[in-house]
């Protein structure tokens, strides 16, 4: 291994992120293929031949097709070391993609070359805008017919507010892809449904034109010269200051099904991505050179082994060196901590990591102390990175055990998985009842399944007809003001009272009716 300076400078951690079926999942597989990580893509259309996507390792998953949990994967490629962080694209798991994106440096963005830029796409990179986290935009399905690359770039502008800079510009499109001209490295590369790789050195037209001649017709190279000469001068110019603080995208094109364009971008996202920064702490900026070990936890998840039952949670380190069995501090607590069974990940395999270093993803064992948001130090002078995003549920639905014998293994995982943070529990004042709350209907979907798969718990689930939770700023319950069918008090996670409103027309007539109640989004 080489000095903690070196071990920072070769990472690169970054997620995938898009709507649905824009291609992200398999992108990432293709980006493990190239590492060497996987041997076969494992895509998810072919669920008949029982080949699924390697990232999505959940059972439901597997079923239906879509990614529902982010998944870490990690290699090495040319002497980086990659942390791929691959995120569930339905909105209904969009807060678990949130979080992940607090624990990355750099993101990349899938679009659909016919759909250009969809409505969770715009959800997502607010997100990373917002964090100022550097952004690089892949057109996919090139081999198929799509929208005008000028168009997508005005699509990435007007809708998103960001610059875009191609790095690489098709040749033709669908039925007429012949390739992509790279437009840093001055070279065609050559689109072949063998997937042989072909690439012509070419500083301009004068040379990839009689190189193309006979490949493709004289319309797509007159609209290929054509457009290139309209980037040159009136186009963004590539700026990598602006990248890195997220005012420009780098846009590349090619077919992720096909692995065609992949490698190149791979080559120029690992030499354009920046490594590790720092980061804002309550003890001010925290450098990932720093000497003292740091980092904080992102996400938790129970039962990726269903045979041992157990919970991890993922930490994204910071700063210093990460060392097995070293001993560290938990800043929520200030109680010592020893992180004695570390694992590095890949999907759902993992193995155990002697050693990590700024910007990789470690799995801990959690017996059950720790919470999202949580920073680990390395002294007993300990700092947090602030918290980590929260969303305020919008569906709501009754729950408990079909069996009363089965109430133990009930309360145990209700309460493990919203410990996940994919949903929030609730009780009800008087009966005790529990009540899920969750950012999307599918992730009770999920529940279910987990609750039957993973505790052997058949659950009754009655949707609730509440859309919005404040909670009480001043924990003080308002009995008189509270005698309505439209909302309800009921307690958190936390013992914090919290009313759920049917619709935000109940919400505004309640405080109307008490303006001194104080109400908040999320939990104080």
């Amino acid at each position: 291994m080489g000095s903690l300076e070196q071990e920072v400078a070769r990472r690169r951690t970054f997620a995938i992120i898009s709507h649905p079926d824009a291609g992200k999942t398999t992108l990432t597989e293709k980006l493990l293929l190239l590492g060497g990580a996987i041997r076969t893509a494992g895509a998810v259309k072919a669920r008949k031949a029982k080949k699924f996507a390697t990232s999505d390792w959940m059972e439901l998953e597997k079923q239906r097709g879509i990614s529902i949990t982010s998944s870490v994967m990690q290699f090495e490629y040319n002497g980086y070391k990659i942390n791929i962080l691959d995120t569930p694209g339905h909105q209904d798991f969009s807060e678990d993609t949130y979080r992940t994106l607090m624990a990355v440096d750099s993101v990349v963005m899938v679009l659909d070359a016919a759909k250009g830029v969809e409505p969770q796409t715009i959800k997502l990179f607010k997100v990373c805008r917002d964090r100022g986290i550097p952004i690089f935009t892949f057109i996919n399905k090139l081999d198929r017919q799509g929208k005008e690359p000028l168009e997508l770039f005005e699509e990435i502008e007007d809708v998103l507010g960001i610059e875009s800079c191609p790095v690489n510009y098709p040749i033709g499109m669908g039925p007429t892809f012949r390739g992509v001209y790279d437009r840093i490295r001055k070279e065609v590369e050559l689109y072949d449904e063998k997937k042989e790789q072909t690439i012509l050195p070419a500083e301009g037209p004068e040379e990839w034109r009689p190189a193309l001649e006979g490949l493709t017709d004289a319309v797509t190279l007159d609209r290929l010269e054509e457009d290139l000469l309209l980037i040159e001068e009136a186009g963004n110019r590539f700026d990598l200051e602006k990248v890195k603080t997220g005012q420009q995208t780098p846009v590349f094109f090619g077919s992720a099904i096909s692995g065609f364009g992949v490698p190149s971008f791979l080559k120029h996202f690992l030499q354009l991505a920046p490594p590790p920064s720092g980061r804002d702490s309550s003890a001010g900026r925290i450098e990932p050179t720093d000497a003292n070990f740091s980092g904080f936890i992102f996400k938790i998840q129970a039962n990726m082994n269903p045979a041992h039952r157990d919970r991890v949670a993922f930490l994204r380190i910071c700063s210093g060196k990460f060392e097995k069995g070293m001993e560290t501090w938990l800043d929520r607590t200030g109680k010592p901590v020893k992180l004695a069974q570390p694992q590095q990940f890949f999907a759902d395999s993992r193995e155990m990591v002697e050693e990590a270093y700024p910007g990789d993803i470690v799995g801990i064992y959690d017996p059950g102390v720790y919470q999202i948001g949580d920073a680990l130090c390395g002294t007993k002078e300990t700092f947090h990175f602030g918290k980590l995003p929260t969303f305020p549920p919008e569906h709501f639905a009754k729950v408990r055990a079909k069996t009363a014998l089965k109430q133990k293994h009930f309360l145990k995982g209700i309460h493990q998985l919203a410990q996940e943070g994919a949903i929030q529990i609730y009780r009800t004042e008087h009966f005790g009842n529990y009540i899920l709350g969750a950012v999307g209907r599918l992730q009770f979907d999920v529940f279910v399944f987990r609750m039957e798969g993973e505790y052997n718990v058949e659950l009754d689930i009655e949707p609730l007809s509440f859309r919005l939770a404040r909670w009480l700023v001043d924990r003080e319950i308002p009995r008189d003001a509270l005698r309505s069918t439209t909302n309800l008090v009921v307690f958190d996670a936390h013992d914090r009272p919290v009313i759920l409103f049917e619709n935000e027309f109940a919400l505004n007539w309640f405080q109307q009716k008490n303006p001194e109640i104080r109400l908040a989004e999320t939990a104080m």
